[in-house]
């Protein structure tokens, strides 16, 4: 065992990959660590024993752990700020936005940070484990491209939980103004009643007015967190409503016949379009279906692929034509109302 270690430090390859490899793991950690000193549980505890603490006990042990807890989450906020401004040019609004409107407890700096750090960690042992470079690649760019589908997926069954509770919201915030609520009241009636996402989206909005935005700006920045046209329709009828004048109820009504319409003519088109989405989905996995089949009757016609360089090239340029066919199949497929 000595002497394969002194074999692995005589190569300078296989050192500098363990250096990075190693630096990556500790950032990695580094992150977690911040993630969890910095939840909501670790700072509703640190206020607890701020409130709890008796005068007498400052000097305890107690008080001492603490004192230590606090300058480490310094030192950690330092670090963090850091971070943030060496690769704050890296990020960009809609990043943030975005991370925004999924409630991540990560900046965009950081986001940019695992982004970075993962195709590295992953480039190495596609590299190391396999014994070839193209693996190492192919899992690199896999955990490059990641990061942002998850983010961009979580957005959309955010957006989608939101577009379901849409209808219901409106027509309790509606309820709520007949009966002789002002429309703040309506909204926090809302953003109590309701589940999330809804509200905590309603209660984002009275906490940005609360915080001295006008309800035009809270409203909008709401609207550009959900992306959601039937919210367009409703927030420009509120707005409108704010500058000129009227009845809110009616201009509410009419906003939700409208968007019982939207919905009606978007059920129709997902049945006429279903057929098409349908065949992408099967054409997608019909070469990983026919791969498997044919390496249960007969493993060894994949041998060349361990082997032939030309042969991983073609494996991998497959792969990204049916990414990009399922791609192109899904727009087509979908239609703006």
């Amino acid at each position: 065992m000595i002497e394969d270690l002194n074999l692995m430090l005589q190569d300078p390859t296989l050192v500098i990959l363990f250096v990075v490899t190693f630096v990556s793991v500790v950032g990695v950690i580094l992150i977690m660590v911040w993630l969890f000193r910095s939840g909501p549980l670790s700072k509703k505890q640190k206020r607890l024993s701020e409130i709890t603490l008796p005068d007498d006990e400052v000097g305890t042990p107690l008080g001492d752990q603490q004192s230590l807890q606090n300058e480490f989450e310094k030192n950690l906020g330092g670090f963090r700020e850091l971070l943030n401004e060496s690769l704050g040019q890296l990020s960009s609004d809609k990043l943030q936005l975005k991370l925004s409107s999924v409630y991540w407890e990560i900046t965009d700096t950081e986001f940019i940070l695992i982004r970075f750090i993962t195709p590295i960690i992953a480039f190495i042992l596609g590299w190391v484990l396999p014994g070839n470079i193209l693996g190492g690649i192919f899992l690199a760019v896999i955990a490059y491209m990641a990061p942002p589908i998850i983010l961009d997926r979580a957005v959309a069954n955010r957006q989608k939980r939101f577009q379901d509770q849409l209808l219901d919201v409106l027509v309790l915030i509606k309820g709520s103004v007949q009966a002789g609520y002002g429309f703040m009241q309506s909204l926090d009636l809302a953003a109590r009643e309701v589940p999330n996402p809804a509200s905590e989206e309603f209660g984002r909005v009275l906490y940005e007015i609360n915080l001295g935005l006008s309800l035009e700006h809270a409203l909008l920045n709401f609207s550009e967190r959900m992306d959601n046209d039937d919210l367009q329709i409703v927030i420009t009828a509120i707005i409108i409503n704010s500058q000129v004048g009227g009845d809110l109820s009616t201009i509410l009504e009419e906003s939700i016949a409208t968007i019982r319409d939207r919905i009606h003519l978007m059920g129709e088109i997902r049945s006429l379009t279903a057929y098409s989405r349908y065949v992408g989905y099967f054409l997608t996995a019909l070469p990983f279906l026919t791969g498997g089949v044919i390496f249960l009757f007969s493993p060894e016609y994949f041998d060349t692929v361990k082997t032939s360089l030309l042969v991983q090239v073609i494996f991998g340029a497959a792969f990204v034509g049916i990414i990009i066919g399922n791609i192109w199949i899904s727009r087509i497929v979908q239609v703006k109302v």
